[in-house]
């Protein structure tokens, strides 16, 4: 059995049958600096509740799986230094050896299904990197949505991803990628990666369905929900591509690869735009934490009126 500790909300939630959506932790302790990351973990937290579900922070916290965070704790790990970013590949081991580890997009969608959580609010999901041919670096969160019945809502894929081997990698493993109330696909600061949307949806009703009818028809995996940052907070891709390109060059002459990329670049792109990526980074992080909820809620008002 794993060690796993449920906050005293989520403990309530499950009893009671209420909404609940799961968050990772990556986002407080790898994308953004203290104490802008609390306060916008604890503004995500809150806009859940407004939305009426109710929100499970996951981490690993000496090896035990936390699946919603007391205030206390989540003050603790956004001011924690050297800890680790937990993928599919080493939770269990974070696990087993009482390590302290943020999940990602894929580590929490693993315990969100182990405790039963189905909708999952994130900022933007991993994909294929450029240069893959030289470094075949490619996001566990791919196949992760592959096989791991959750529902990801997020800004679509990072924008510092190679976008369209990104979507085609999708496509290949039979992810269901829906773009929210959009004909095109977005990529994180960007409401628009230049591709097309696979699947549009225009509301939560219709994303639960096809949730549920996914589960029905016994296919794995989950599905991928492609949110827009709302248009007051995107940043043109004039401003953003050359600053991103600037960065991923300055990784590359850094050696810099592996899990440590993405951090590394979103600093450097923090810094490149005078934070003006991290404000639009916490805007649709509350964006997604929006429409998950009322997802979440879809999925708990059909199950109630099947019943």
């Amino acid at each position: 059995m794993i060690n796993m500790v449920l906050s005293r909300e989520v403990q309530v939630a499950k009893a009671k049958g209420l909404p609940l959506v799961a968050l990772e932790s990556t986002i407080i302790t790898h994308g953004m600096p203290y104490p802008q990351n609390v306060e916008t973990a604890r503004r995500v937290e809150e806009r859940i509740r407004a939305e009426g579900a109710v929100p499970a922070t996951i981490a690993v916290l000496d090896g035990v799986l936390n699946v919603g965070l007391e205030p206390e704790a989540l003050e603790a790990l956004g001011q924690a230094s050297g800890v680790a970013k937990l993928s599919r590949a080493d939770l269990a081991a974070a696990l087993a050896t009482g390590k302290t580890g943020a999940t990602t997009v894929a580590a929490t969608m693993i315990a969100a299904r182990y405790a039963g959580i189905e909708v999952f609010a994130t900022g933007g999901i991993g994909g294929v990197h450029r240069g893959v041919e030289q470094s075949f670096d490619v996001s566990a969160d791919l196949q992760e949505l592959a096989q791991t019945g959750v529902t990801v809502v997020a800004a679509g894929a990072k924008a510092i991803l190679d976008i369209p081997k990104t979507l085609e990698v999708l496509e290949t493993l039979g992810v269901p990628v829906i773009c929210h109330q959009s004909d095109v696909f977005p990529a994180f600061w960007m409401s628009d990666s230049g591709h097309p949307a696979p699947l549009r949806m225009d509301s939560a009703h219709d994303i639960a369905a096809a949730h549920l009818a996914r589960a029905a028809l016994g296919v794995p995996g989950g599905q991928l929900v492609a949110n827009p940052i709302p248009a007051e907070a995107a940043i043109s891709p004039v401003e953003i591509l050359p600053v991103i390109d600037a960065a991923l060059a300055d990784a590359a002459a850094q050696g810099v690869s592996a899990k440590e990329v993405t951090p590394y670049l979103l600093d450097r792109i923090f810094h490149a735009t005078r934070g003006a990526s991290l404000s639009a980074n916490i805007s649709l992080v509350l964006n997604n934490a929006t429409l998950a909820s009322q997802i979440a809620n879809e999925i708990v008002r059909s199950r109630t009126i099947s019943a």
